[in-house]
């Protein structure tokens, strides 16, 4: 099995150890990742703002980086979802086709494509998680609580096996952060009020750590964790299916 590592370019920018804890994860599995330098941006933040007809030049790249692979997989739920719902080319639509259909967001991967039941990992904190909307509501990460429905999560079921981490209860499990991309943009105070909502549920509760799929949602919270002056850290899943702290 070959699989391309996708690294999202705000991961690549401020957040390169969550790639390479992503990679290091998949190669544990004996896994062969092929991580291409030419990669860049999905093109979701042009797609986000209504101006989808320019993303061309990167679902082309995208197809040319990665169509060898046989799977895709990317720490980012939200570019995950983007791709697997915009990504065309008139000139290569077969293998933005096959690429629509075999790119995986990592704990979906995990889960579904490798089927993981165990984690070779130690974390010894209070742990909440943040589900993000893309994950749960466009890739189904995990159930809605709205819907009537036997619950699930992919993130649960793998952070539940990681050694000495402890996963506490929220009051909102799936409220949204009010990142959203160029939301925060936008309209920047509703998106900080929502934050701060999903902070303080965690914050309630004795969380140490904030972990979630989508390093966005996080970076999000800890702009506001940081301005809070909170001890409190966020770290992608990833790092703590990845981790071996003593």
């Amino acid at each position: 099995m070959k699989v391309g590592l996708f690294v999202p370019c705000y991961v690549d920018q401020f957040y390169p150890k969550v790639a390479i804890a992503t990679l290091e994860l998949l190669e544990k599995q004996g896994l062969t990742v092929g991580v291409p330098p030419r990669q860049t941006c999905c093109g979701q933040p042009m797609a986000n703002s209504g101006f989808e007809h320019l993303t061309g030049g990167c679902n082309s790249l995208f197809i040319e980086n990665f169509a060898q692979y046989d799977y895709v997989v990317s720490p980012s739920g939200s570019c995950v979802l983007h791709l697997k719902e915009h990504l065309h080319d008139p000139k290569h639509e077969a293998e933005a086709g096959h690429l629509r259909e075999r790119i995986f967001e990592l704990t979906e991967f995990l889960t579904d494509v490798l089927k993981l039941d165990t984690v070779s990992a130690r974390f010894p904190y209070r742990v909440g998680l943040h589900q993000s909307c893309h994950g749960q509501r466009g890739l189904h990460l995990s159930q809605m609580s709205e819907l009537v429905a036997p619950p699930f999560s992919k993130p649960v079921q793998l952070l539940s096996q990681v050694d000495g981490l402890e996963l506490i209860d929220l009051d909102r499990p799936d409220e949204c952060c009010g990142f959203g991309g160029t939301f925060c943009v936008l309209e920047e105070a509703v998106s900080a009020k929502m934050g701060k909502d999903r902070v303080s549920d965690h914050l309630r509760h004795g969380a140490e750590y904030i972990t979630g799929a989508d390093m966005s949602c996080l970076m999000h919270l800890e702009g506001l964790l940081h301005r809070q002056k909170s001890p409190v850290k966020v770290v992608h899943i990833a790092e703590i299916l990845n981790s071996n702290i003593q």
